[in-house]
């Protein structure tokens, strides 16, 4: 018969913290995308006022498309790592698993 060995628990503690800091700098970049995007919104909006340039209504449309992109890019990049951090969870659920049969 095979003897399990127990699991470290600094490994399961290291490996949640660093499932807790992935998570957050996902959240974090998300918000950076939103930001961005909204920097392109607000250009677009206030564009007309601030400058007389002739054909500005393109360059407003352009900034408003080029805003949307960029939010669901982010939008959709955010939700797949979401995804993969949640997957990854799995794992260390399985080391859990082997520290309360101890």
């Amino acid at each position: 018969m095979e003897d399990i060995k127990p699991a470290n628990k600094d490994l399961i503690l290291r490996e949640k913290l660093a499932l807790q800091r992935t998570t957050l700098a996902n959240q974090s970049t998300f918000l950076s995308f939103l930001r961005t995007s909204m920097y392109f919104l607000i250009a677009g909006l206030s564009l007309r006022n601030l400058l007389m340039i002739e054909n500005s209504l393109l360059i407003e449309i352009a900034l408003f498309v080029t805003s949307f992109i960029i939010f669901v890019f982010g939008t959709l990049n955010y939700f797949k790592h979401k995804k993969s951090i949640a997957e990854n969870k799995k794992h260390i659920g399985d080391y859990q698993l082997e520290y309360y049969k101890l």
